[in-house]
């Protein structure tokens, strides 16, 4: 049986004018490489940096690749992953197969690095019982992605943490999730003794620095650095790409291991971003004690 040639991996991040964010995707991509040698993985941005996601796979056709597996480096999927990214893969070279994987999120390994992150910032297993924690990210108005913050926080809280709540560091948010500084205020109101902010983001840029501003305000205990290039988000990158790798392998037939990564080849018609439910009762998804 002849060995499929595996894709080319393009990490298609958001970009942003902070510098530290394209240095951040990139530390990240250099321990995804340094997991999987061999693998030919490219960094392609949507915005603000460079290479473009465009350019990028153009560069791969002119190369001769064929097939291309399209990771977002993104933790839920919301408006970025339901329409930008789509978008941008449509106008890519004809000649290329391109299958847009999964977002990173939700996934028990991110889970991880956020206790790695906490753990770093001096929250040890024993301070657990005693300890709210901000689950802090970025926000959106998806309801798909509130739905998953929603339950990542109660998932987390059965951990042993006394209280989880989410918090958004963008306004306006239509589950009622509050900014950092009053999610922090909040635990501390319901008699936690320590308050940690667990910022839910891949790297640096605006809206971390939000949330940091919130933790500082609200005189939080602990700040934990965003998730950033922990070998745990690392490990979900390459989880993601074997997932659509897995279709790609048994050409769509289910001959393979069934994945879970739930994409269309691109060189079809891609089909108009589905619309999250939002759950019932959402508000009983986020406990807070």
């Amino acid at each position: 049986m002849r060995t499929p040639v595996r894709p080319a991996l393009v990490v298609i991040a958001h970009g942003s004018r902070d510098p530290r964010h394209a240095a951040t995707v990139h530390a990240l991509v250099r321990r995804v490489r340094s997991l999987r040698p061999g693998l030919r993985v490219a960094t392609g941005f949507l915005d603000f940096d460079v290479p473009s996601v465009h350019g990028v796979l153009e560069s791969l056709a002119a190369e001769g690749v064929r097939d291309v597996v399209a990771l977002p480096l993104l933790l839920t999927r919301a408006f970025h992953a339901k329409a930008d990214v789509p978008a941008v893969l449509r106008d890519a070279p004809p000649r290329l197969r391109i299958r847009q994987a999964e977002v990173l999120g939700p996934s028990p390994l991110l889970l991880a690095a956020l206790e790695r992150r906490l753990r770093a910032a001096g929250v040890a297993r024993a301070d657990r019982p005693s300890t709210g924690v901000v689950l802090a990210s970025a926000g959106s108005t998806d309801p798909e992605a509130i739905a998953v913050i929603a339950d990542i926080a109660r998932k987390w809280r059965q951990t042993g943490w006394l209280a989880v709540r989410p918090a958004f560091a963008s306004a306006g948010s239509p589950a009622g999730f509050p900014r950092t500084e009053e999610a922090v205020r909040e635990l501390r109101s319901l008699g936690c003794d320590r308050v940690a902010v667990a910022p839910y983001v891949l790297a640096p840029g605006f809206l971390p620095d939000r949330i940091a501003r919130g933790a500082r305000d609200a005189d939080a205990d602990v700040l934990a650095d965003v998730l950033g290039a922990a070998p745990e988000v690392a490990r979900v990158v390459l989880e993601r790409y074997d997932e659509a790798f897995d279709v790609v392998s048994d050409g769509g037939t289910g001959a393979g291991r069934r994945s879970t990564a739930g994409a269309l080849w691109l060189s079809a018609q891609f089909p108009a971003p589905p619309r999250g439910a939002a759950p019932a009762q959402l508000a009983s998804q986020t406990p807070l004690r």
